[in-house]
């Protein structure tokens, strides 16, 4: 059977980096930046989402796309609400968005206004990391309630991160929660990688998060 079942999913992967490439055609071509968002259930996409949509409001447009697997509209009814463009994909129970999902909102997005495009993936640390969009870079939310081990009990999330953000710091006093013990695991993981701890509630660094996304963006467009 695995013989079988190998070229059977390496196949399936293939065609799912053929359509994320074309993806990022797209995208290239409308001189969009993009952002695949990962973050497990409770850990504040949809607040970080917001907070950065707050931030850019008067100098960027920002479209986002919702993956969930259930048919509810009520994060992408919050983006609308902020004033920005926003699709709901509908994944039919997958805990993960493919590059064929997001090609499908990708063709229901304003993409000649945009200037960044935002893809909030299912709420999963397992799933989202194997699958390619075609966006310019992966980031994860990861939260101080969620505990200081998740780095080593789901390693490859965070091996094919461009960006990670610790959110709901405001609660560091009251959880148990080692920060060094986390970003020792992550470091082994990707060294180097570009981190904003930050609180969504507060608003504390995510001034730090915007200056750097204000930076990429404008160096995207300048090729």
């Amino acid at each position: 059977m695995s013989a079988i079942r190998v070229p059977v999913v390496e196949k399936i992967m293939s065609a799912n980096d053929r359509m994320a490439q074309e993806n990022r055609n797209l995208l290239d071509d409308h001189h969009v930046f993009s952002i695949n968002i990962m973050a497990s259930p409770g850990a504040g996409k949809t607040s970080f989402i917001l907070q950065t949509i707050k931030h850019l409001t008067n100098e960027m447009k920002i479209g986002v796309i919702e993956g969930d697997t259930a048919p509810v509209t009520i994060d992408a009814d919050k983006v609308i609400k902020a004033g920005m463009p926003a699709v709901q994909i509908n994944t039919g129970g997958d805990c993960h968005l493919e590059a064929a999902m997001l090609s499908d909102g990708l063709k229901q997005m304003p993409l000649e206004g945009l200037d960044v495009l935002i893809v909030e993936n299912v709420g999963n640390l397992i799933c989202p990391a194997a699958w390619a969009l075609g966006t310019h870079i992966n980031l994860l939310v990861a939260s101080v309630p969620e505990g200081d081990d998740k780095p080593y009990k789901y390693p490859n999330i965070y091996r094919g991160l461009n960006v990670l953000i610790i959110n709901k710091t405001d609660l560091t006093p009251y959880v148990e929660y080692d920060l060094d013990y986390f970003r020792k695991g992550v470091e082994m993981l990707n060294p180097g990688l570009i981190t904003f701890p930050l609180s969504c509630r507060t608003g504390e660094g995510v001034d730090a998060w915007v200056d750097w996304l204000r930076t990429q963006v404008k160096q995207y467009r300048q090729g």
